[in-house]
């Protein structure tokens, strides 16, 4: 459905922006998906925290290693880093698909360009995503369905579409705030929301989610920071009352990842 660009500086359809660290066991398989995707109209930053271990040299081989592009460095956190890929980008739109994470299937990118241009450049386009463990095995469904009509209002009942999954045009992304540092992927969708003019569900299952991140490492600084989140966006009281069916609903899906690992 496209021409293959002939020149790196042309402006490509997407910028997937990969965060990664010490992440020799992980990165393979998000590098691997990436190449394997029959839509080409890309570019893959890599955005590395100066790893130790041999994750630069797997990044630098195997396939589609000419659309990589890499920056090595000591960052201030996963967010600072994110900023980074933000500021190399320079893809109409940004997907984040972080070590471990991958596309779910090898026409996934298609998928995303055939919604983007049957919709007229939306504003964000999303999915569904599947929870995988350390192996790349599947787990369960997202705890968070992704609604089939997205709006501002939805982020009220907590991050309804998974980061990863989350596709936004590049000229209304913001950067990422610093002063969150286990949930400001959740700001960031807020914001991107606040400026869209439309928002496109593929309908599809987009994204295979490590479930093992920094977020789910560090469950409780997270959810603070959500509840601030959700405070400055929606209300104090509104978030409050919210938060009662939340619970319910945390304890529902640990039993659940629970039982697929049974």
């Amino acid at each position: 459905m496209q021409e293959p660009r002939d020149k790196m500086n042309d402006e490509p359809l997407f910028s997937i922006i990969t965060i990664c660290y010490n992440a020799a066991h992980t990165i393979g398989r998000t590098i691997d998906s990436v190449a394997c995707q029959s839509f080409t109209d890309y570019e893959h930053i890599i955005v590395d925290g100066a790893s130790t271990d041999a994750t630069l040299e797997i990044v630098g081989a195997g396939a589609g290693a000419d659309r990589r592009r890499v920056q090595s460095e000591p960052d201030d956190g996963l967010y600072d880093a994110m900023n980074k890929g933000i500021g190399l980008a320079r893809g109409k739109y940004l997907i984040f698909l972080n070590a471990g994470d991958k596309f779910h299937r090898d026409d996934t990118l298609g998928l995303v360009a055939r919604t983007i241009t049957d919709n007229e450049m939306p504003g964000i386009v999303y999915g569904q995503t599947h929870l995988v463990d350390d192996e790349g095995r599947f787990l369960a469904g997202r705890h968070l369905s992704a609604p089939d009509n997205l709006c501002l209002a939805d982020f009220a009942r907590g991050m309804l579409v998974c980061h990863q999954a989350f596709v936004a045009l590049r000229r209304i992304a913001p950067l990422y705030n610093l002063k969150y540092r286990f949930s400001a992927d959740y700001d960031w969708c807020i914001q991107c929301l606040m400026h869209s003019r439309r928002n496109v569900n593929t309908g599809e299952v987009l994204i295979d989610y490590l479930s093992e991140g920094v977020t789910t490492a560090n469950r409780r600084k997270s959810l603070i920071e959500r509840f601030r989140i959700m405070s400055f966006y929606y209300g104090f009281w509104p978030t409050a009352f919210r938060h009662l069916g939340f619970i319910f609903r945390f304890m529902s899906h640990k039993k659940r990842m629970k039982n697929a690992h049974i």
